[in-house]
């Protein structure tokens, strides 16, 4: 691929997405000071995230038969990992901004917000996506760092949209948890640094990916092993496991629904993401048993105290949210098992993950300004008063249960067989204990709210609108089709595996 195509493919991802933002920026400015604004029309939000299916989408077919894909004296690059995980950003943001005029309309029909706080939306929105793909697509581990960051300082701000007091108490809890996790990975990062440099490896280059991966074996085990360790809990915090997750079901519970989404689809895999980088490099410097032993524990911890809060869980966007929890000590476990089989079912959980659960937080929007209740009690009959509400929501959560033909399925049988071929048998063992439980308090909670009669004061059937309901089905749709047949996918699951030790 020559250089100037290069840069256009490895450039647009952020700077669409990021010009959206700043020309939403200037409109807010404006109805901030009182003069009239015109809303943006319904596509213009598509423009980033299409700008970030279309060139993940032409990296796709480059990158698994050539190799990774380098921009501006290698300070961006897209190998398998980040291409995968480009097109899960891009595919899981057009989901969520088409839900996001039906969602915004609402919100300015109760009296939530007005033309300056949909602009807020839409310039918090494209800035989260931007610093996104930046953290995707940076080789240079510090800047991944800033980007992550970066996602937290935007994302706090939609967390507390409504401005009401338990948005902004859920937006300083975000803040508070998810600042103390980055700054655990802020200082793994320098020990890693400092392992870097005491190997002999250049100051510009002791933070580049690729130079860490393939020097890894000269730097000291010792350092190696605390910096990996301070990585996996600070990351570990932004991808909801535990120890410091409990920001998680507090933000997305007050979040707008389509940002809940993406906060659920896709910033949590990111991170994952940045984890995994860390995860290579330690595998060759300290052998495969730590990072193995290390997420392997944070997983089923994780996975253990999901299933109980699933247990106990009475309001349906926390009940989300907690089974966000749940995926995703699920992939942590995939990428602890590893291998040729693990670690691409992981990759595809995410994929899955992110499709089904826009899908159900953007259908629980809808039920949430249907009903005017968060509650799950009372909400009952969903299918009786808006059947294709009822039926997108019941089917998004039957993906998340992991039933066929959803990709959940596949991923989740992949991830079992690669554990007990893997020598990790006990620990799917015990995982599949735990998501049994999980799976029996999501099922029965989602019976309860869409089957039989609605409550009295339900009112008439009610439909789901034309624009509402097309997001929502091609998010049920890709998700399907990502469980029957990955046709041209496979290859690029493959390379994305392979980057990180998926062999």
């Amino acid at each position: 691929m020559n250089p100037a195509a290069s840069a256009l493919l490895l450039t647009a991802p952020p700077a669409v997405p990021l010009a959206a933002a700043a020309l939403h920026a200037v409109a807010w400015r404006r109805a901030a000071r009182g003069a009239r604004v015109p809303g943006p029309a319904q596509w213009a939000g598509l423009l980033g995230p299409a700008a970030i299916v279309g060139c993940a989408a032409a990296l796709a077919s480059y990158v698994p038969g050539h190799g990774p894909v380098t921009a501006y004296g290698r300070l961006l690059r897209a190998d398998g990992l980040s291409v995968w995980m480009l097109l899960v950003t891009g595919a899981v943001a057009l989901l969520a901004l088409a839900a996001s005029p039906g969602y915004l309309a609402g919100e300015r029909a109760a009296g939530h917000t007005d033309a300056a706080g949909t602009h807020r939306y839409y310039t918090l929105v494209h800035a989260f996506l931007a610093a996104m793909c930046v953290a995707l697509l940076a080789a240079n581990l510090g800047v991944v760092w800033v980007a992550i960051e970066a996602t937290t300082i935007v994302t706090a701000f939609l967390v507390g949209h409504r401005t009401t007091r338990a948005s902004v108490e859920a937006a300083w809890k975000y803040v508070v948890i998810c600042s103390a996790g980055i700054a655990l990975a802020f200082l793994g990062t320098v020990l890693i640094y400092y392992a870097a440099r005491q190997a002999g490896i250049s100051e510009a280059s002791a933070l580049d990916w690729p130079t860490l991966a393939a020097h890894a074996g000269r730097l000291d085990p010792a350092v190696t092993r605390l910096g990996t360790a301070l990585v996996v809990l600070g990351f570990g915090a932004k991808a909801g496991l535990v120890p410091l997750h409990a920001w998680l079901p507090d933000a997305h519970s007050q979040a707008p629904a389509p940002v809940s989404a993406l906060m659920s689809g896709v910033l949590l895999a990111v991170s994952f993401t940045a984890l995994l980088r860390y995860k290579a490099v330690a595998d060759t410097a300290l052998g495969a048993g730590y990072t193995r032993g290390l997420l392997a524990t944070v997983a089923l911890v994780t996975l253990a105290l999901s299933a109980v809060l699933l247990l106990a869980q009475r309001d349906y966007k926390r009940m989300l949210a907690y089974s966000s929890m749940e995926h995703m000590s699920v992939i942590a476990l995939g990428a602890a098992i590893g291998g040729p089989v693990a670690m691409p079912a992981a990759l595809l959980h995410v994929a899955g993950h992110g499709l089904a659960k826009t899908v159900a937080f953007c259908s629980a929007g809808h039920i949430l300004r249907l009903r005017e209740t968060t509650r799950v009690g009372r909400v009952r009959g969903l299918l009786a008063q808006s059947p294709a509400l009822g039926a997108v929501f019941g089917l998004a959560v039957v993906a998340l249960l992991g039933l066929p033909p959803f990709s959940l399925f596949a991923s989740e049988v992949g991830i079992v067989r690669g554990g007990f071929t893997g020598g990790l048998g006990w620990a799917v063992s015990l995982a599949l204990a735990l998501v049994l439980f999980a799976f029996a308090a999501l099922g029965y909670r989602t019976g309860r709210m869409v089957l039989g009669p609605p409550v009295a004061a339900a009112g008439p059937p009610q439909a789901l609108g034309v624009t509402s309901a097309v997001p929502l089905v091609a998010g049920l749709l890709a998700c399907a089709a990502l469980g029957t047949a990955l046709g041209p996918l496979s290859h690029l699951l493959t390379a994305a595996a392979t980057t990180v030790g998926g062999r």
